[in-house]
């Protein structure tokens, strides 16, 4: 297990935070981190062996590949082989949580993407998620801090022991908020634009 394992402090200033979350994501260890809609398990999506931790602690099937998050439009063309560029103005016309699935996924973790090459990419607008991942230089994973199956916790209260305790490190920040925390749109982009896709996916 990386060096990385902390107890669970309530903090207020994130920037406390990046330094320890940076460690975890560097050694390969898994975060259990907020974003801008549910707490989430996270680590660096370029790394496979990290990913594959994700699915043996979530018990997920990896063939349903996972989300990633990213901080600037232009960096979905290094993880997206050929993305249609009107993606672009539409996001530009977003202002809740999105994510969009997106056809060719290149350049990730083998169990990123879906089997059919789908990847679900989210343009993080929260700053501790935007600091940490221009810090770290490439993409996290962000998947609802949950086995499998079981309801997505609303704040970080509801997570479940086990799971904390499975992970490597636990970000104190915004750990004592109340307010419940809601899943992101979901939108498939096809070749005729935008189509809504309801939860669960």
């Amino acid at each position: 297990m990386p060096s990385c394992v902390s107890g669970l402090k309530m903090k207020t200033d994130f920037l406390n935070d990046i330094e320890p979350a940076l460690t975890c994501l560097r050694e390969g260890g898994v975060l259990l981190y907020p974003t801008d809609t549910l707490w989430a398990l996270g680590c660096d999506a370029t790394d496979a062996a990290a990913v594959q931790k994700i699915f043996q602690i979530k018990q997920r099937d990896p063939s349903k590949g996972l989300i990633i998050l990213l901080a600037d439009q232009r960096d979905i063309l290094q993880y997206i082989a050929a993305p249609d560029p009107e993606v672009f103005d539409y996001l530009d016309t977003v202002s809740e949580p999105t994510t969009i699935i997106y056809e060719d996924a290149i350049g990730l973790a083998e169990g990123v993407a879906r089997a059919d090459g789908s990847l679900g990419i989210r343009l993080v607008q929260d700053p501790f998620c935007r600091h940490l991942i221009k810090r770290l230089g490439h993409p996290i994973v962000s998947t609802s801090a949950n086995v499998s199956g079981a309801a997505a916790p609303r704040h970080f209260s509801e997570i479940g022991t086990e799971l904390k305790a499975a992970v490597d490190h636990v970000v104190g920040y915004r750990q004592e908020e109340t307010q419940p925390g809601q899943p992101s749109r979901l939108v498939k982009w096809t070749a005729s634009g935008p189509q809504e896709v309801y939860r669960p996916a």
